[in-house]
């Protein structure tokens, strides 16, 4: 029997997947790695430890499934996105830590380049709607002003997945998807714009001219053989960033199809022949793994986290499955949580909120408040902020959208996911691929590009549904009122944190 493996490298760790041709699961094996925060706004990774991570899992993997390296035809990565680790001419590694997506020390450097060039123009080009400063090219610019002599060496750049094939075959290459997020892409074009990089005075030659998802980046070398388990010759094809994977994984490839993602962060995606673009909501756009194609999402910080705080701040008193004893408080609560509404942006606003400097809040607390209340007040707020900021700026451009599907961590909560689909007025489907999703949609791009698969469309065949919640009557109107409460109150929240000194914020 042949497989093949994906890489699915997150921000927290590597999964390593082995699939068989036909897109069956057959095992993973996680390797966590660190972030390191060394200053504000500074959040870095270490490439070597991404390395370390597929070398270790790759074998694991085979072990444990008593696979031998010489029946893996071929791999595919997802990485996370917006990393530009600087090559030297040598092909060395030039930094030991590199900025990762959720790095904003470039602030100043994104507010030189848009006085030379017009920001909803650069945005309507790029679809890049997250914050600026956290794209490749300004990372790049503060390279080039805070550490020059690494700029100066620098003969290319790689994002994280491309890190790993570089590893893998000593080929530099990228694909459309991961370049897309580099801030001087034409979505249009499906090329660099020349007068972006020259805007920017950064060296044309640092951004890898893309290729295709599946086109083959070259073969595993003897050296990176005896390092990571894989069979000297086995094909690596070039992958895509995480945000096009996990469209693939979870929904396959066509037009208007639509998910929502729950896990520390959450976001709704959209895959469209055309890219969805709004000068004031600012969804953030990627190249699709298919060319042609585009996956558009919109976003809030903290969702799952936002749990994750209720249950170190309020819950510390419960022990054994505590999430379980949270899901089983907050069941007590009746819709709406007896007046109690909470905002999630605990990690700041996202560009569909209406004010980046959002922060968490309670409203509507009374003496009779239980922590039950304020449980399902959190679980509503996020379903509450993902409908009312985000669900409606790419609803409009969905044909079908009776149903949601939704993965994640926060799937695993019945409770939860029936919120969602009173809030959402939505048919909530949970399938089994759910939080395997970037790695199928890496398989997929491997069994693509070694010829197993034609296209994308196998993928359809795979997916089987695990659960749906249907929208309850009773609970659905009530929560078309709260979410026009909750649209006010955080549209007052935003006025008042957008006038806050920035001295008085901890």
């Amino acid at each position: 029997m042949k497989y093949v493996i994906s890489y699915d490298l997150g921000t927290g760790g590597l999964k390593a997947g082995l699939y068989q041709t036909d897109g069956t699961s057959a095992g993973f094996e996680f390797v966590a790695y660190p972030t390191y925060y060394p200053e504000p706004d500074w959040h870095e990774q270490h490439p070597l430890d991404w390395w370390q991570a597929v070398c270790l899992s790759t074998k694991t993997l085979l072990e444990k499934n008593g696979v031998n390296a010489s029946d893996i035809t071929a791999v595919a990565t997802s990485g996370h996105s917006l990393v530009a680790a600087p090559i030297g001419c040598d092909g060395s590694l030039l930094l030991e830590s590199v900025p990762i997506w959720s790095d904003r020390r470039a602030r100043s450097e994104a507010a030189d380049f848009f006085k030379r060039v017009d920001y909803e123009k650069w945005y309507l080009t790029t679809g890049n709607g997250d914050p600026p400063e956290t794209y490749s090219v300004f990372k790049l610019m503060w390279l080039k002003k805070h550490q020059p002599d690494i700029y100066a060496r620098a003969q290319t750049t790689l994002g994280s997945k491309d890190f790993i094939n570089f590893k893998l075959t000593g080929q530099i290459a990228t694909d459309y998807s991961y370049a897309s997020g580099s801030g001087v892409f034409d979505l249009q074009h499906w090329c660099y714009k020349p007068a972006y990089i020259e805007a920017a005075g950064l060296k044309a030659q640092l951004f890898v001219e893309p290729r295709e998802s599946h086109a083959l980046v070259g073969t595993v070398t003897a050296e990176a053989a005896a390092s990571c388990g894989l069979c000297e010759g086995t094909q690596v094809f070039c992958g895509g960033v995480d945000n096009a994977c996990m469209a693939l994984g979870t929904t396959g490839m066509g037009n208007g199809r639509v998910y929502t993602s729950l896990g520390s962060s959450a976001w709704i995606a959209v895959s469209t022949d055309k890219p969805i673009l709004d000068v004031k909501k600012l969804p953030f756009v990627f190249a699709h793994i298919e060319k042609g194609y585009y996956t558009s999402a919109v976003s809030i910080f903290a969702a799952g986290s936002a749990y994750r705080w209720a249950k170190e701040a309020l819950c510390a008193d419960l022990s054994g499955d505590v999430y379980e004893q949270m899901n089983a408080l907050a069941a007590e609560s009746p819709a709406g949580a007896n007046g109690v509404m909470f905002n999630p942006s605990l990690a700041g606003g996202s560009s569909q909120e209406p004010s980046e400097a959002l922060e968490g809040a309670f409203f509507g607390l009374k003496l009779s408040t239980s922590r039950a209340d304020i449980l399902r007040a959190i679980l509503e707020g996020v379903a509450l902020s993902l409908s009312t900021c985000c669900l409606s700026v790419i609803e409009p451009m969905i044909e079908h959208t009776d149903a949601m599907i939704l993965c994640g961590g926060g799937a695993k909560s019945d409770l939860w996911m029936q919120i969602f689909a009173d809030i959402y007025n939505k048919k909530i489907v949970i399938a089994n691929v759910d939080q395997d999703a970037a790695s199928l949609g890496a398989a997929a791009i491997a069994l693509r590009g070694a010829a197993f698969w034609h296209d994308y469309t196998p993928l359809d065949a795979l997916y089987q549904v695990q659960k749906t919640f249907i929208p309850i009557e009773a609970n659905r109107e009530r929560y078309a009122v709260i979410a026009k409460r909750f649209t006010q109150w955080i549209n007052a929240l935003a006025v008042i944190h957008d006038s806050t000194p920035d001295e008085w914020r901890a």
